[in-house]
């Protein structure tokens, strides 16, 4: 194993090219919603009786495949798509211009009027910061299979854009088998255009279906690759475990793992096995999405022509930025970057 390294002049030369990349993003686009309440204002609802919380601000952006969005664009990324579907309501016209506003097109972000557009509804306690403030979530999400004539046009745009862009990300966040904008034959055709299209870097990460990708680079939590799908708290995986599990896992991936470790950073299996330390931040984190924005420093670095490890690094020091941003979709700017590493390096 050999140790990950990365100089402030290499990384100033990587960041320096993140404005000529392209990024196709494949997946499940959900709005994350946050009603901000007011609990001064809180009154008993003339109906029932029961408290009426009080909304007195609203924010909205888009999350999950575009929370990845959301961080390639503040890295500023040169040109962004985004390859999904969203319903044809009102939370649509949210995501879209929240996509819009970050520069990334939509013309293969399709319509269906029969699906949901999925979103994760937050009221919170606008007095009280970070993930401890948040009241229970409501979730809207499709539960019915998707429509055959909206994954052949997923797998349509997918095969007309993956010639035009340097790398594309896929977002697996629906849990329910072939609900999502990532059915079972979507990921057959990734899997055959990824040996179509060497030059393009194909990354795939998935809430439930990791193991079933194949020929793309995926990112796993070390969990996920030794098939514990109930961790405890605080639980981690032995070293050599994780390491006959990652040969196994490769050779049947047929392509790079990213393994992530939480605050412990990462492992990269390629081009030998190299363990990636996180930056160890202090003070209150909200590690929502924090996953997501290590893939969005990772993909965009090797965009940019870093290597495999200095691509974890890159994006380990993105997500140490994002989790100290509170009840918020944290994101990181390239300027964040260099005093990052330099606390990294400080840190042995």
């Amino acid at each position: 194993m050999r140790d990950a390294l990365l100089s402030v002049g290499r990384l100033e030369d990587i960041v320096s090219r993140f404005a000529s990349s392209r990024i196709a993003v494949l997946g499940d686009f959900f709005l994350d919603k946050y009603l901000e309440v007011d609990p001064s204002l809180e009154e008993p609802s003339v109906e029932t009786g029961k408290p009426a919380h009080q909304v007195a601000a609203i924010r909205c952006y888009p999350g999950a495949a575009g929370t990845v969005v959301s961080n390639l664009s503040a890295l500023q990324t040169g040109e962004l798509h985004a390859i999904g579907f969203t319903g044809d309501d009102g939370e649509a016209y949210e995501l879209r211009r929240g996509l819009k506003n970050l520069r990334c097109s939509t013309d293969h972000l399709h319509t269906a009027s029969e699906r949901f557009t999925p979103t994760y509804l937050k009221p919170r306690d606008m007095t009280v910061p970070g993930l401890a403030g948040e009241h229970s979530r409501y979730d809207t999400k499709n539960r019915q299979p998707t429509p055959q004539v909206i994954e052949r046009a997923v797998i349509d745009s997918l095969t007309r854009l993956v010639g035009e862009v340097d790398a594309v990300i896929v977002m697996d966040q629906v849990e329910a088998r072939d609900c999502g904008a990532v059915t079972g034959a979507v990921r057959d055709r990734l899997a055959e255009l990824a040996v179509d299209h060497p030059s393009v870097f194909f990354w795939a990460d998935s809430r439930r279906y990791i193991h079933e990708y194949r020929n793309v680079i995926i990112k796993p939590n070390e969990f996920e690759v030794v098939g514990n799908e109930f961790p405890l708290p605080g639980e981690t995986v032995d070293d050599e475990e994780l390491r006959a599990a990652v040969g196994e896992m490769r050779s049947r991936i047929a392509a790079p793992l990213f393994i992530t470790r939480g605050a412990d950073g990462m492992f990269v299996s390629d081009p030998e096995w190299t363990a990636v330390p996180g930056v160890q931040v202090t003070g209150d984190i909200d590690t929502t999405g924090a996953g997501d924005s290590a893939t969005a420093g990772c993909v965009l670095a090797l965009c940019a022509g870093a290597s495999f490890v200095e691509a974890a690094v890159i994006g380990n020091l993105v997500a140490s930025i994002t989790i100290q941003q509170l009840s918020t979709t944290g994101t990181a700017s390239p300027d964040e970057l260099l005093p990052r590493l330099k606390m990294w390096h400080g840190q042995g």
